[in-house]
């Protein structure tokens, strides 16, 4: 940081540099010199018969499942990568207006972005594309274990191997990280909305009920389990049942965890796969290091202890997982030697 961006920031102003969690569910930002500062749904709102864009964030959010044919209700990623460019352009121009504010002079700002390690170069392009056309002056992508190793504080630039495991809505990205590098990783297009998913089908399956995204939501943070609990919970949940009419049914924290297995275990078998191909110094440092949990996905009852199960390597949660990738973003934007070290080509 030089001499003007640390008077600018004593006085109160923002250097105007910014590190987003471009994610399937959530949108982080982190603003230089005054940390997170947003955090919305990844969702825009459309008005069909004009074209106009009516909300963005929370209150689209509150629209799921609710709005008329006249509004659609639109997720701009799929699966950690862009979808809908024009929706994505749109969403992170209300966000930098959000975090910047309108200004008389608002120079264009540095944009550093979290996205999959398994983007390909036309996904990394689209995002390099709708940052710019939302205002960034120069963009850079970090691959977002790496993101979320640096937000957790491990120490990535050591010549020791440190294991992230971040859960997000769209991918688990798996990474083995040393000497600021990706050594060994794996991204699989399952998270937090697939475990949303598979609670969707099994009531439909077993309960014959159709219910709502944001109904499963709370389904699977009130009753969601990784391990089978020798206490069982359970809640009503209000849906529609076959023949169209409303309807009531109890839901218990045991069928949860049933429906939520084969999740669960592809991104242990995703785990697994990556310390296979880890080199044997550096898994002789993971054993005892440990595996360190990032991402809002991650944070399933009883995740950590099922993986320790499985894999017999202690595994902890990072101080903040939902935000990890947001703040590791954050940390290198004023060193750009850091930048060019993590950052994609």
């Amino acid at each position: 940081m030089n001499i003007l961006s640390k008077i600018l920031q004593a006085l109160g102003f923002s250097s105007g540099n910014i590190g987003i969690d471009l994610g399937t569910a959530n949108t982080v930002v982190y603003l230089e010199g005054k940390g997170i500062v947003l955090q919305e749904p990844s969702i825009v709102a459309i008005d069909t018969k004009t074209g106009q864009v009516i909300a963005v964030g929370k209150e689209a959010k509150s629209m799921l499942g609710k709005a008329p044919e006249t509004i659609q209700i639109i997720r701009p990623l799929r699966d950690g990568v862009i979808t809908d460019f024009e929706a994505t352009r749109v969403m992170l121009s209300s966000i930098i207006e959000k975090v910047l504010g309108r200004r008389l002079f608002k120079p264009r700002p540095l944009i550093v972005v979290g996205v999959p390690s398994g983007v390909t170069q036309v996904e990394k392009r689209a995002v390099i594309d709708a940052a710019k056309a939302a205002g960034g002056r120069e963009v850079y992508l970090i691959p977002e274990p790496m993101a979320a190793a640096i937000g957790a504080g491990l120490p990535i630039e050591e010549p020791v191997g440190n294991m992230i495991v971040d859960i997000g809505g769209g991918t688990t990205e798996i990474a083995v990280i040393s000497l600021a590098g990706i050594v060994v990783s794996h991204s699989i297009r399952i998270a937090g909305d697939e475990m949303t998913e598979a609670i969707i089908q099994y009531i439909k399956r077993k309960h014959h009920v159709l219910i709502g995204e944001q109904t499963a939501e709370k389904i699977k943070i009130e009753l969601g389990n990784a391990i089978r609990d020798d206490e069982e919970t359970s809640m009503e949940i209000k849906g529609r049942d076959v023949t169209g009419l409303p309807k009531i049914v109890r839901v218990t924290s045991s069928e949860i965890t049933d429906a939520l297995e084969d999740t669960i275990s592809s991104i242990i078998n995703a785990i697994r796969s990556t310390l296979e191909r880890t080199p044997p110094e550096l898994a002789s440092d993971i054993v005892e290091r440990g595996i360190t949990l990032a991402g809002g996905g991650s944070l399933l009852k009883n995740l950590d202890v099922r993986i320790n199960r499985e894999t017999g390597i202690e595994t902890r949660y990072c101080e903040d997982p939902i935000t990890a990738v947001a703040r590791g973003v954050g940390k290198v934007l004023d060193n750009m030697e850091l930048i060019r070290k993590v950052s994609m080509e």
